[in-house]
């Protein structure tokens, strides 16, 4: 077979030595830098939340839970703490004690506080309630009973406290009567033997009823019950007492004995508290008030520190615990969402992005998640703390940090929970996701 003959060359001959140059430069050239920017990182990862809203929803919900009930503890936590310091406040500003110091007396005056020691002490301005009390030491035959001795039964079991009292006491300790009436001057006046108890005290001693009349012994003296009282807001003490007029006390047992002095107990309005204990001495003797000393009580900043700080400690553990199982919720959902968008991560591997591209992409679904249930979370708890604090007629209290914070806590979990699905999303391979 002949040969065809070769057609004739159209153009001049390249030298080699410009073959090699241009593929020199074909493989220096520079790789083009990726176009996937922050907008199309954001309008991405937009469309992936919303390509499937319901489970975008659930994701954040764990968030919500998470933010709100950190907001919502961190609030209650400031209002309940604000409610403590308010309660102790009150209590420490309201209330005066004067004691009998007995001062450079020659001789021994058991109870130096004048008949009418309570008028002269309410008479003070910002006084609401005053009067004085002993305990009174009774003898070793001497026990409290429902029955008088020797009939058998009724005995308390136990050595029960008598306090001899003016009437002003029982108004200034601020009782609340579960049955009755408290004892007044009259009583007082006439030395009559009634009793006021407490109702844990009633129901040691089988009192539940005041319509029969019921009496306490001491010894084989007889008390006619007038009042039980179940709760007082000072000296709580009288809740296990028998209390009787100050009056019948020194008439059948005498004044304090055996060293014992009269104390004072005052009421006062809020705030009153320090002007009254610099004058109740002097109004109660003008001519030595050195005799008396009225001490306020101290504020219990320890007491009230080392409650707010436990309640603190508490709600901050009960927080972080939600907020942890708020990323667990996320990091669980968004791991999911890797596992079922496998061939769009492929696709995406084939197309030319690369593992850093879906790296952020679902790190920045899940900060986005997890920013709007923060910020959803803290409205729901700031909502929580005011009604709360409706309800209970509180002040509210939200710190302002805590309401900032809140909304990057929340973006903040979203991240961390995403980290590893966002790693493993990296890790897939275009060709096996493709296969699948």
């Amino acid at each position: 077979m002949r040969n065809r003959p070769r057609p004739p060359r159209t153009g001049p001959l390249l030298p080699w030595t410009t073959i090699r140059a241009g593929a020199r430069r074909r493989r220096e050239r520079p790789v083009e830098p990726s176009r996937f920017g922050p907008r199309d990182l954001l309008s991405e990862s937009v469309a992936g939340i919303l390509q499937r809203p319901a489970r975008s929803a659930l994701t954040a919900l764990g968030t919500v839970l998470g933010v709100g009930t950190f907001v919502a503890v961190l609030g209650l936590t400031a209002t309940t703490s604000s409610q403590i310091d308010s309660r102790f406040n009150a209590l420490s500003a309201t209330e005066v004690g004067v004691e009998d110091t007995g001062g450079e007396r020659p001789e021994f005056v058991p109870d130096a506080f004048p008949a009418d020691a309570d008028r002269r002490v309410e008479r003070l301005n910002g006084v609401r309630a005053a009067g004085v009390y002993w305990p009174v030491r009774l003898r070793p035959d001497e026990r409290v009973g429902a029955v008088p001795p020797g009939t058998g039964g009724g005995d308390t079991g136990e050595r029960t406290q008598v306090i001899a009292a003016s009437p002003g006491v029982l108004a200034a300790a601020g009782p609340h009567l579960a049955q009755g009436r408290t004892f007044d001057a009259y009583h007082d006046r006439r030395g009559e033997n009634v009793a006021v108890i407490g109702s844990g005290l009633a129901a040691r001693l089988g009192i539940s009823t005041l319509e029969t009349a019921p009496a306490v012994f001491v010894g084989d003296r007889a008390f006619t019950v007038i009042g039980i009282v179940d709760d007082v807001r000072r000296k709580a003490d009288l809740l296990l007492s028998v209390v009787v007029p100050r009056t019948t006390a020194e008439r059948i047992w005498g004044g304090p004995q055996d060293g014992q002095r009269a104390k004072m107990l005052i009421s006062t309005r809020l705030g009153a508290a320090r002007q009254i204990a610099a004058e109740a001495a002097l109004a109660l003797d003008p001519a030595h008030p050195e005799y008396f000393r009225a001490v306020p009580p101290p504020d219990p900043r320890a007491l009230r520190g080392d409650v707010t700080s436990d309640l603190d400690q508490l709600f901050l553990l009960l927080a972080a615990i939600c907020l942890v199982i708020g990323a667990v919720g996320i990091a669980n959902t968004t791991l999911v969402a890797v596992l079922e968008r496998t061939g769009e991560i492929g696709l995406r591997r084939a197309l030319g992005a690369r593992g850093r591209h879906i790296t952020a992409q679902f790190l920045t679904e899940s900060g986005a998640l997890g920013a709007l249930g923060g910020l959803v979370g803290t409205g729901l708890g700031a909502v929580t703390v005011v009604a709360m604090a409706v309800v209970h007629d509180w002040t509210p209290v939200i710190h302002p940090l805590t309401v900032v914070v809140a909304p990057l806590v929340g973006l903040a979990t979203g991240v961390l929970a995403g980290l590893y699905p966002a790693w493993r999303a990296s890790r897939v391979e275009p060709a096996e996701a493709l296969r699948r």
